[in-house]
């Protein structure tokens, strides 16, 4: 273990601060602290509200993650008043929550802790509860206890599993009481205790004790550890082809209950155990601790499959292999059940393909890349096992007890409730600037994932990056002609490979010319048709393949235009164009009905402000049709609409969200202007 203690930045008290520090440091390393496990403490005295000096122990809050805890992230809680508690044998969860509450130093601070009362009752000022690869191999050995003795000799303590609380504690607090000198603890299928007179001290032991454990680990470890490979991973290109087959498939099967976003994993580690020979029963054992099987599940889904047997073949064993996870789960549930519990969906976090790699689920992308980060600490705990003589993990109903169990079911109630879009995938085109650029903000804004389509590497890739600042993964950005096949293919093929699906498309890519018909070019006509016409089509077609392959439905939008319906003097080219447009909207709005599929249009009118279209010749060509100067152009729409208003990107983004989201779920086929009342251009 490298030490990333440094004298020169880690602050100079011992109080929260230096707490803070540490826990970063851990945090970082996320083969020592799992992504949102692990907590630390530190005890300190502080002066309370009636000038008294308390002692006071400082314990990271519930749901929190130590790489990023800030001050806030930590409780202070009033010593005293809870090491009476080392005085009961016995206490219920619920008891240990009420009473930590009436502990509280300051009030509108995060529930503390499940730990809290390891930390407490241990006489040490600090104290770091942590979940390193090495030491969970450890403790999921069949002998454990012997491996952990004949490393460590009587410095380390072995301790049975139990579910964390009140017993777990008095039962570290009396072993520590019972081995004077002990430096540290090993939870079985759970993780290590250490602790320390200072902060660095603490930090150095935890360190130290990992460091050992590692070292076993690499002389011990077999050259194999998984066996030998039976099924080598598959050349990159062939990876990429079976999984734009099968993500869209799989996505649907997994969106049984709820939208889901998708992330695929290819990496060495990876593909070395889906191709081993133990992979499928190593996976099929349990989870190494209850951190992993919080996001990951007890079991993932391992697919026995080999590359000669085909991609239908791959196909039907995915479907197979969903139906009977999910009947599994049932019986698990079923099997465990206490008065209350509600089932959560029988879905696999994670699905494991032989010679193509690892695809994690959650109802976003961050959610899925937790899942994905804690199955990669799952098979390193794996692959030190066979260092240790074995992996025997948590079994079944130990597991029901943490995943159902309401101290753990609080951490998910402190998320904020799904937005509309949330899980949902948007892909927009001429996403960089004017509609589409407000479209893709106001389509994250309610929850959705948005993929930017641009010709503008410059505009599409601010975009993304915006969203992406804003939510993990919220923006990304492909730079794509959609007037060329290829282009738009590779375009939704990314969005597949970083989403695994889509559920909202809309074609907004445009470009726009005037010209009396007599001027009007050959190559102006064919230039407006192939965006306008062609690129709307082949949009469409990609995103058909792709909700059909899901089979859940989606929506299609269309931005066409006021000139969709209402002649327009001198715009004969681009106005046939979007007529177009709106007619294979309604073409594919009766293809899409039996799928699902809702395809609708909004039509706006005269959106110049911040669109590129109107950025070049259309505003001179436009106010040189009308006999006026281009800036009387926004006054002259103004005038002419029936609410004497201007249309604004954000005005048919609006629009646009509302077709793009459930609440339009049983409309289809129509066509909604957004031009603020021009009579010629009412749908009749």
């Amino acid at each position: 273990m490298r030490k990333l203690w440094d004298d020169t930045y880690a602050p100079q008290s011992d109080g929260l601060d230096a707490l803070i520090y540490r826990s970063h440091l851990l945090g970082q390393d996320r083969s020592v602290v799992n992504l949102y496990g692990g907590n630390t403490s530190a005890k300190t005295w502080e002066t309370d509200h009636l000038g008294r000096k308390t002692r006071v122990i400082w314990v990271k809050g519930s749901g929190s993650d130590l790489a990023e805890a800030n001050e806030q992230a930590f409780t202070p809680l009033r010593l005293e008043e809870i090491l009476p508690l080392l005085q009961r044998e016995h206490m219920t969860d619920e008891e240990m929550v009420a009473y930590l509450e009436r502990c509280a130093f300051e009030p509108n601070r995060p529930r503390p802790s499940i730990e809290t009362l390891l930390h407490a009752f241990l006489s040490f000022t600090h104290v770091d509860h942590t979940h390193p690869d090495a030491i969970l191999s450890l403790a999921n050995a069949p002998e454990g206890e012997r491996l952990v003795q004949h490393i460590y000799g009587g410095r380390v303590v072995w301790i049975p599993y139990e579910r964390p609380g009140f017993s777990l504690a008095k039962a570290v607090y009396r072993a520590i009481e019972a081995h004077p000198g002990v430096e540290g603890v090993v939870l079985a299928k759970h993780g290590l205790v250490t602790w320390g007179d200072t902060s660095k001290a603490c930090y150095e032991r935890t360190l130290d004790i990992i460091g050992k454990a590692e070292a076993f680990l690499q002389a011990h470890t077999p050259e194999a550890p998984f066996g030998p490979m039976l099924t080598p991973p598959l050349p990159e290109e062939d990876r990429r082809k079976i999984l734009l087959q099968v993500l869209p498939m799989l996505r649907g099967l997994l969106m049984a209950e709820g939208p889901v976003v998708l992330r695929v994993d290819t990496s060495a580690a990876v593909l070395e155990f889906v191709g081993s020979e133990r992979g499928p029963e190593l996976a099929q054992k349990g989870a190494a601790c209850p951190d992993h099987l919080i996001h990951t599940k007890r079991l993932p889904l391992f697919i026995s499959w080999r590359p000669d047997e085909g991609i239908k073949r791959l196909l039907e064993k995915i479907q197979e292999g969903i139906e009977a996870y999910a009947e599994d789960y049932r019986r698990y549930f079923e099997a465990y059940r206490s008065p209350g519990d509600r089932m959560f969906p029988p879905r696999p976090r994670v699905v494991l393909i032989p010679g193509v790699g690892m695809v994690t689920a959650g109802p976003d992308a961050w959610g899925a890349e937790v899942s994905r980060q804690l199955y990669h600490r799952a098979i390193a705990v794996m692959r030190g096992a066979a260092a240790c003589g074995g992996y025997e993990p948590l079994g079944s109903a130990e597991a029901y007890a943490i995943e159902y169990w309401p101290l753990e079911l609080y951490k998910l109630s402190l998320k904020p409730p799904p937005k509309p879009l949330s899980g949902r995938v948007a892909l927009v085109t001429g996403g960089g600037s004017g509609i589409g650029r407000a479209t893709a903000q106001k389509l994250a804004e309610e929850g959705a994932h948005v993929v930017i389509l641009d010709i503008n590497p410059q505009r599409g890739k601010e975009v993304a990056q915006n969203l992406s600042e804003r939510h993990f993964e919220g923006g990304l950005f492909v730079q794509a002609d959609v007037t060329e096949e290829a282009s738009v293919r590779k375009a939704f093929a990314e969005a597949v490979l970083v989403y695994g699906g889509l559920d909202i498309v809309v074609n907004n890519a445009g470009i726009s010319a005037s010209a009396p018909i007599e001027e009007t070019t050959l190559e102006l006509w064919d230039q407006l048709f192939a965006v306008l016409a062609r690129g709307y089509f082949l949009i469409a077609r990609e995103a058909f393949r792709v909700l059909k392959a899901q089979g859940r439905g989606g929506s299609l939008v269309f931005v066409t235009s006021k000139n969709a319906v209402a002649p327009a003097k001198n715009a004969s080219a681009y106005s046939a164009a979007k007529a177009a447009e709106l007619h294979l909207a309604r073409c594919l709005a009766e293809e899409g009905g039996a799928f699902g599929i809702r395809v609708n249009s909004v039509l706006p009118d005269a959106v110049l402000r911040g669109s590129s279209i109107w950025d070049g010749a259309w505003r001179k060509e436009r106010a040189a049709s009308y006999g006026i100067r281009e800036d009387e152009l926004e006054e002259f729409y103004r005038q002419r609409t029936a609410l004497k208003v201007n249309i604004l990107p954000e005005d048919v983004a609006d629009a646009i969200l509302f077709l793009a989201s459930p609440a339009s779920s049983k409309i289809t086929g129509a066509a909604l202007t957004v031009d603020g009342g021009v009579a010629v251009a009412y749908v009749r």
